[in-house]
């Protein structure tokens, strides 16, 4: 089993923020596999399905983003998981708007989602990061990351989510180079010219 998990906060209200683009990244996995109907557990959301020939779970935790890994940790327990086996799709101030990158371990880089799955499971669990800019000040990072994407974002939005649920297959076999780069090539089109660059994100 693979755990699939995006980080986002529940209800109507926080859909369309930048801080809930892995909510929106699973919801477009879960279109784009034909995975089954939602249903409550582990304090989430959850869907089961396969993607080339791997069984997935796919999550979003309804604890808030700040407790996410409370609902992580009862699948990963439930499931008898490893840490390999687990993958989580979350917003990044440290990326230029539009900007992915896959990572494994590492900080929380601020992300109150990731500190919560680090608390509860440890840090070797595998990461996509989908860069949503930082507001240039620290006091506003919380204003930023709670406010629906801009109409800018919109452009670049919809061609990510849409090539990382494409992509799956490359990610969950571990091909994680190849994954970043197919979605790379697929969304740079759509990005300003002064967002693209091959720098190396730590």
């Amino acid at each position: 089993m693979i755990l699939l998990a995006g980080l986002g906060n529940p209800g109507s209200k926080y859909s369309n923020n930048r801080h809930n683009v892995g909510f929106m990244a699973i919801d477009e996995i879960a279109r784009e596999w034909g995975f089954a109907n939602w249903r409550k557990r582990f304090q989430a959301e959850t869907s089961e399905g396969r993607i080339g020939g791997h069984k997935v779970l796919l999550m979003k935790p309804t604890t808030y983003m700040n407790e996410s890994g409370r609902s992580l940790g009862e699948a990963v327990k439930f499931y008898n998981l490893n840490l390999d086996d687990v993958y989580v799709i979350h917003d990044e101030l440290a990326l230029p708007a539009g900007k992915m990158r896959t990572k494994t371990g590492g900080g929380h880089a601020g992300n109150n989602g990731i500190r919560s799955i680090k608390s509860h499971l440890g840090d070797d669990f595998h990461r996509v990061r989908i860069g949503v800019g930082h507001p240039g000040n620290k006091q506003d990072v919380s204003q930023h990351v709670l406010k629906d994407f801009s109409k800018s974002d919109q452009v670049w939005l919809g061609p990510t989510i849409e090539e990382i649920a494409k992509q799956m297959p490359l990610l969950i076999s571990g091909e994680f180079s190849s994954f970043q780069n197919k979605v790379h090539l697929a969304v740079v089109p759509f990005l300003p010219e002064q967002k693209l660059d091959n720098k190396k994100d730590n």
